[in-house]
């Protein structure tokens, strides 16, 4: 007889919670401390002064990422937390009523009214408030919120990225400091958009493109103000 082969398979929705805030902090590390060095440059400022700007920048903006994805995650922590207390009382009072509401579930899904029975019973009696919470309020282990977590993974990312511009303007010289630091940047949100797009199975070429797109506008409209703000002054 041939030997089974395992099957294994790689699904890239797994993904999706890490990649997303990974790539969004480091993203806005590299944006917001790119713009922020190209305008005060633009302004005029002295070397020294534009790299204590973008260590404040990154500080400030990495506590700010942080402190902003504790409060929402923590928010839907919450509501998650309030749910399953609801329904722990739901299956302390009622447990024919949450029996019912499990087995209507798994019909609705396609399984046959008898066998959806069957398969309610045994998950209640197997861990009832892990199937509700799972088939009724759609919360699982792997996607639980976990505050304090998803607020130092910001913190990082958003540091990890501010340090590339960071790192292009103390090394670039003075006189193209400007086109050092976007232009790098530009590479390096480029490079970003291209790895995201490749974990999604997207396309890469779009994924660099909308990135570098988007970056580059804000990073010329900051040029910009400083400019103005650094002539008019």
């Amino acid at each position: 007889m041939p030997r089974s082969r395992r099957h294994f398979e790689r699904h890239r929705t797994g993904h999706a919670g890490w990649l997303r805030a990974a790539v969004l902090g480091a993203n806005d590390g590299i944006v917001s401390t790119a713009s922020l060095l190209v305008g005060v440059a633009a302004a005029g400022a002295a070397h020294g002064s534009i790299l204590v700007t973008g260590v404040a920048g990154l500080v400030a903006g990495a506590m700010s990422m942080a402190a902003g994805e504790y409060v929402s995650v923590h928010s839907q922590a919450d509501a998650e937390n309030a749910d399953l207390r609801k329904e722990r009382q739901e299956l302390e009072l009622e447990p024919a009523a949450e029996l019912r509401e499990l087995t209507g579930i798994y019909v609705h899904r396609g399984v046959e009214p008898n066998l959806a029975r069957q398969v309610a019973e045994q998950l209640t009696a197997h861990d009832a408030i892990g199937a509700h919470a799972r088939d009724e309020l759609g919360i699982s282990e792997a996607l639980r919120a976990r505050p304090v977590q998803a607020a130092l993974a910001s913190a990082a990312a958003f540091a990890a990225g501010a340090l590339l511009p960071l790192a292009a303007a103390a090394l670039a010289p003075g006189p193209g400091l400007i086109f050092w630091i976007s232009g790098l940047s530009l590479a390096f949100l480029a490079a970003l958009g291209a790895v995201a797009a490749r974990v999604g199975d997207a396309s890469m070429l779009v994924g660099a493109g909308r990135v570098a797109f988007w970056s580059a506008l804000a990073m010329a409209v900051t040029a910009a103000v400083g400019r103005l703000f650094g002539t008019t002054i």
